[in-house]
């Protein structure tokens, strides 16, 4: 593990600077409190009007969190499981990216906090409505798939390639292995496009709200479906797996994963929200949420 502790004279410049704010969540105006660390064990707490919604934040020297993948896979870990904390304990949560940094405003002199609370103040309206409608809510990853060896086995063309190269000289059976692969390609690409419409149906009656990602299969013999993720209260989640069951069941040649429930990260990411603020900062990088 990379030590990030700064040089000698580093340290004291770091020591000097104005201090600056780490934002992890938007939580609602509750009596929630952290009942975790944050980042490295940094202590959280609380800003914005106990009226109104609230930041989880840490008190942050230095610049954006960057080292070796490790470390930064550990950061988004340690950062996902305070927007977590704040799921749990206040009932509704707006996550907030990995690395966005409130500094302070060296025009005005406004300090970290002081901007930070001008802007919940600003947008407590619209922050205040989206927290009372994601209130209760949770996140689904959804990946369906068709297995392409069960799919194409009971395929009368497929079978057909595969019986005249059994009965072929070495080159030509080379040949037609490449036929082979072409055919089996389009015949599944086809089948998972006829299967989507009425496979979206199904699973977007079940949710609050669903999100599609386009996203390459996990593995090598599959063709993907549907990667999405929905939105559910708690009824939902129950509601949705059975109808998932209900897919598996019907669509035998299907590989169906279904994973959470999560803070809804895809419905509620304020994160662009928060780096429009004067003084902030965000060092963006893709993170992997339990997936």
């Amino acid at each position: 593990m990379t030590d990030r502790t700064p040089a000698a004279g580093q340290a004291s410049a770091v020591e000097n600077e104005p201090s600056r704010l780490y934002v992890y969540a938007i939580v609602s105006a509750e009596s929630y409190a952290p009942t975790t660390t944050g980042i490295d064990g940094s202590a959280l707490h609380m800003v914005g009007d106990a009226n109104g919604p609230r930041a989880v934040v840490h008190t942050h020297r230095g610049g954006p969190y960057d080292g070796p993948d490790d470390d930064v896979k550990r950061w988004v870990l340690e950062h996902s499981e305070v927007i977590e904390d704040g799921w749990k304990g206040a009932g509704s949560v707006l996550p907030v990216s990995f690395n966005v940094i409130v500094r302070p405003d060296i025009d005005s002199g406004a300090s970290a906090t002081a901007q930070l609370e001008r802007w919940l103040q600003a947008t407590s309206s619209s922050l205040s409505e989206r927290l009372e409608e994601l209130g209760g809510t949770s996140e689904l990853r959804v990946e369906i798939a068709l297995d392409r060896s069960a799919f194409l086995d009971g395929n009368e063309e497929i079978r057909s390639i595969r019986t005249d190269m059994a009965e072929r000289p070495a080159g030509v059976r080379r040949l037609l292995e490449k036929r082979l692969e072409k055919t089996e390609k389009e015949l599944a690409d086809r089948a998972a496009d006829d299967l989507y419409p009425a496979v979206r149906a199904r699973i977007a009656e079940r949710c609050l709200a669903i999100e599609e990602y386009r996203t390459p299969a996990r593995n090598a013999g599959q063709t993907p479906i549907l990667t999405a993720s929905c939105l559910v209260t708690e009824p939902g989640i129950q509601n949705l797996g059975a109808e998932l069951t209900a897919i598996q069941n019907e669509l035998p040649d299907t590989e169906i994963r279904f994973l959470g429930p999560w803070p809804p990260y895809s419905f509620a990411d304020m994160s662009d929200s928060v780096a429009e603020m004067s003084g902030t900062e965000a060092q963006q990088r893709e993170s992997q949420e339990s997936t």
